[in-house]
């Protein structure tokens, strides 16, 4: 589990960033117009998106660390994964109109000024670095921080691509590179955004991890003497670091409600140890489920039932 000093210290680079981010854009923006340089507005643009970015996740941060309370019992924590889903998609749409920009320039160069573009690029590189070396260590344990850093990186990636276009189009003249450079930057970023972006869908619909399969959890789970069979399983991401699983567990033996405390330990270790779940809720049973499926799909029949007591319990409220 994340402690104190290492979340303040998250929050505290995800501030520093920021501001960071918000200066490189200024800087940015000036020395676009100033060259006539697409490729560098569009850094600047795309800076301007990390800035928002990762304000959007230090504030997400601040929500996540919030206390459960009586209505929300799982927490907030889930306000770090809509932070990077939004940081996703405000980093697709961005992009995407930066590729429309760079074709209409494609089909129209226009001049650009080699000597601001450079030296302006350079400035917002040796930013977009330290910003991007102040968050590396936390993008691998972090959703949230990782699409931040993802942005950063992918725009200290950008200021390279621009500085490079800048000594060609300075030398020779070459304007077509600053829309190509464009291009290729956006490639990037759209693959690592998407990467996020289904990341956090998976998270928000509740699925299980792409690398636990349910089969070999429930086979490692009945290895245990004491169980028959483990069904009717759930298992799904609360954040991008808590994986929760619940189910029925049959057991071999019809036991007291004591000696059922061991087992639910021996099954805590197994869950930790060898897929890192760390939250496990169970219900044990002695011959009493007929549906042994590891997945419970509800019946047709079910469904019917289910509808019919929704209709007669609306119609009771209504004549009441």
């Amino acid at each position: 589990m994340e402690s104190n000093h290492h979340r303040d210290q998250k929050q505290r680079n995800l501030l520093i960033t920021t501001l960071l981010n918000f200066i490189i854009s200024a800087i940015e923006i000036a020395g676009g117009f100033l060259s006539g340089s697409l490729a560098l507005l569009s850094d600047a643009l795309h800076n301007l998106s990390d800035a928002f970015a990762v304000l959007i996740a230090y504030i997400a941060g601040v929500i996540s660390n919030k206390q459960p309370d009586h209505r929300m019992t799982f927490g907030f924590k889930r306000a770090e994964i809509l932070a990077a889903l939004f940081n996703a998609l405000i980093l697709i749409a961005v992009t995407i109109y930066l590729f429309y920009a760079a074709y209409q320039r494609l089909r129209e160069p226009a001049p650009v000024t080699g000597s601001v573009m450079f030296f302006t690029a350079v400035i917002g590189l040796l930013a977009n670095v330290a910003a991007v070396i102040i968050l590396r260590k936390d993008a691998g344990k972090n959703m949230n921080v990782r699409a931040a850093y993802l942005h950063l990186l992918g725009d200290s990636l950008s200021s390279v691509a621009v500085i490079a276009g800048s000594i060609l189009i300075y030398f020779f003249k070459l304007y077509w590179i600053d829309p190509v450079v464009t291009m290729i930057v956006g490639v990037y970023i759209l693959k690592h955004a998407w990467m996020i972006l289904r990341e956090a869908v998976d998270i928000l619909m509740q699925s299980g991890p792409r690398d636990i399969r349910l089969a070999d959890l429930c086979r490692e789970l009945e290895s245990i003497p004491a169980i028959d069979n483990v069904h009717h399983v759930h298992l799904w991401n609360l954040t991008d670091q808590q994986i929760h699983f619940e189910g029925h567990v049959d057991l071999a033996e019809n036991l007291s409600v004591e000696q059922t405390g061991a087992i639910r330990k021996q099954m805590e270790r197994i869950l930790w140890e060898k897929f890192r779940i760390s939250h496990l809720t169970v219900q044990f049973e002695y011959r009493s489920c007929d549906d042994k499926r590891v997945v419970h799909v509800e019946r047709r029949e079910e469904k019917g039932e289910r509808r019919k007591e929704r209709g007669e319990r609306r119609n009771k409220l209504y004549m009441e």
